[in-house]
């Protein structure tokens, strides 16, 4: 299964392993967030809807530092905008150890937010564009699987921190550690280079406001609203469960912060193995339907999991199959986007698309917030995890398969109805 990282070169390599460091990293800093939840209802009193919009804020505003970022790498190149976002959203996981109310915590998390959206635009472009056509399914994938690593370590910090911290304390330590992703900056800044094909194809003369809003022009238009509405059917429904998973486990089924961080690493290993899954299945079926099946599954395994009368036994059990089906859909993501954009506005298209699609799914985990109340926890989550999955099937059936593109041969006249069929490598 991991033979075909020997073939590749040491540029693909280094690239490979900047870009899963800043995406682990990543993960760590954005879900410290979902274990500190319990704490800050009880310490701050505040509601359940007011913890969603925490969760909410940094999301939504991930949308356009993502947008933006996807663009302004299209001008001033993958790697440099990369180490900007990094150091961005590392300082600012750390400030957030030092909030003391609602309001300030709710800032700093929506300016964490603006480097948290922007790394994963510049980071999957990077990737898209040095990694051959041959292995790019596998290798994006693969560097997504670093955000089940990231979830992990919050985990085991979570559960390290607040077994010999009090939890008024253990919080804020775990925002403090967030800065570490800044070390990852010096690293990128000596070992990774631009892609080729970017040098080559470069946009110099035109501004990052109207770069990122090319894509919402003809001949792009209609692929990127479609490909946007598939992403925010599969964050919705992320979503709706990883945020509130920590505080479905502690206050539903009333287990210690212990067990919780026990069933969650479960889960999280789940998600390892369906990340490394899926990246190999992206380049064996396809793009699309590696989308299909994760989906499909995702819906059953929500369900028996939130809804069928198992015991705590089985709910440990079930964790890493549901984390594995759930995931799988998102190592297909990156390389999807990247075939479907000419170099010129690939980040701007992957980074609106990717982004506007996580921004309109973040407002599920408010929503679950709010509506837990009225129906309970594991029901809203339910609720909208399902809704977001049927609408992230209904749009892949108006979007093509494009496993076998080269990205270099992509030009804006392919982005006609007409010609997005899949390549002859494909049929």
């Amino acid at each position: 299964m991991f033979q075909w990282m020997r073939d590749l070169t040491a540029g693909e390599k280094r690239t490979m392993a900047g870009c899963f460091g800043g995406w682990s990293l990543d993960a760590l800093d954005v879900q410290i967030y979902s274990f500190v939840i319990p704490t800050l209802l009880a310490t701050w009193h505040i509601s359940r809807g007011e913890a969603g919009l925490l969760g909410t804020v940094t999301l939504v505003v991930s949308a356009f530092g993502g947008w933006f970022a996807g663009a302004l790498s299209d001008r001033y190149g993958r790697v440099r905008v990369l180490q900007i976002t990094v150091l961005w959203y590392a300082i600012f996981t750390f400030l957030c150890g030092f909030a003391q109310n609602f309001e300030q915590l709710f800032v700093l998390r929506a300016l964490q937010g603006l480097g948290f959206g922007a790394e994963w635009s510049a980071g999957a472009v990077l990737m898209g564009e040095m990694i051959r056509d041959k292995y790019r399914g596998r290798a994006v994938g693969f560097v997504q699987s670093g955000w089940a690593v990231g979830w992990g370590a919050a985990a085991l910090l979570y559960t390290l921190l607040y077994a010999v911290l009090p939890d008024v304390t253990a919080w804020r330590v775990m925002f403090w550690i967030g800065l570490t992703p800044a070390l990852l900056v010096l690293w990128i800044r000596r070992t990774i280079h631009e892609p080729e094909v970017f040098k080559t194809r470069r946009i110099t003369q035109t501004s990052g406001l109207a770069q990122a809003f090319s894509v919402l022009k003809p001949p792009y238009l209609a692929t990127t609203l479609k490909v946007a509405l598939m992403v925010t059917g599969a964050q919705g429904g992320s979503y709706a469960l990883s945020v509130w998973l920590p505080t479905y486990l502690k206050t539903e089924r009333h287990l210690s912060s212990l067990n919780t961080g026990s069933y969650l690493l479960f889960h999280i290993f789940g998600a390892f193995i369906g990340f490394l899954v899926g990246a190999y299945l992206a380049d064996a079926i396809g793009r699309k339907r590696t989308f299909i099946v994760s989906a499909l599954g995702s819906v059953l395994c929500v369900a028996i999991y939130l809804a069928a009368p198992i015991s705590d036994g089985a709910m440990l059990l079930l964790g890493a199959p549901l984390g594995f089906i759930l995931y799988m859909m998102f190592s297909a993501m990156g390389p999807f986007m990247t075939e479907l954009y000419p170099t010129e506005v690939r980040g701007a298209g992957q980074g609106f698309c990717y982004n506007s699609g996580r921004a309109i799914g973040a407002l599920f985990p408010a929503l679950v917030g709010f509506l837990s109340d009225r129906l309970g926890l594991g029901s809203a989550i339910l609720l909208f995890a399902l809704l977001g999955y049927g609408v992230m099937l209904l749009a892949l059936l108006m979007l093509p398969e494009t496993r076998g593109r080269s990205v270099d041969a992509i030009e804006p006249g392919d982005m006609k109805p007409a010609s997005l069929a899949p390549s002859p490598a494909t049929r």
